[in-house]
């Protein structure tokens, strides 16, 4: 059976949603983990099979898969029926990929990088910058609601996750805002938030 390794509020809440989405809950055992956090609190959680006890981390049996993006594509690869991916042959395949690895490699770097105060020419050069960023998903955006066009995938899911948990970093930008708003109303995310925000108040 699947497994995936969680903490509630961390980057695997998004894969929690994704799970959701797909309607493969029954299909993926979750195993709530501690981790360190950036205020301090939490510490590394020996049940954690993640070597750097982090999350989200999912096993398959003797297989592991870490980084979000790489989950993701798993996990719709492995669910293709489930239609929040884009499979071998789909004519959408580079485009859904190749978000996966924007938000990762690009996206996710330079929001870290803006978040700490950090700028250097090296930063620009290799990543751009955020005005870069929002230009690159309103470009996606123009004429069509989700990144891949009419239908909401988990490309969307992944790239507006930042802005659900840190929406004062959302861009002013009105396709973009339009997006993520409906992004953020999606059942799943709105059930797993809630689910997630109970637990903290108990």
């Amino acid at each position: 059976m699947l497994k995936l390794f969680h903490a509630p509020h961390s980057r695997s809440t998004s894969i929690m949603a994704l799970i959701e989405e797909m309607g493969i809950a029954d299909r993926v055992e979750v195993i709530e983990v501690t981790v360190a956090r950036g205020d301090g609190s939490g510490a590394p959680d020996p049940q954690n099979r993640h070597p750097e006890k982090k999350v989200p981390y999912l096993t398959d049996g003797t297989d592991s898969v870490r980084e979000r993006g790489a989950i993701i594509a798993y996990l719709t690869d492995r669910f293709p029926d489930a239609g929040l991916g884009r499979p071998v042959g789909h004519p959408q395949r580079g485009a859904f990929l190749s978000w996966l690895f924007y938000y990762q490699g690009v996206m996710e770097p330079l929001l870290v990088l803006d978040w700490a105060g950090i700028d250097h020419p090296i930063v620009q050069t290799t990543f751009r910058d955020m005005k870069t960023v929002v230009a690159r998903l309103a470009e996606a955006l123009d004429g069509q609601p989700y990144l891949l066009g009419d239908a909401y995938s988990a490309v969307d899911l992944l790239l507006s996750s930042p802005f659900q948990w840190l929406p004062d970093a959302a861009p002013d930008n009105p396709a973009v805002t339009a997006w993520l708003d409906r992004c953020a109303n999606r059942p799943a995310l709105r059930m797993v938030a809630e689910h997630e925000s109970a637990d903290l108040i108990v």
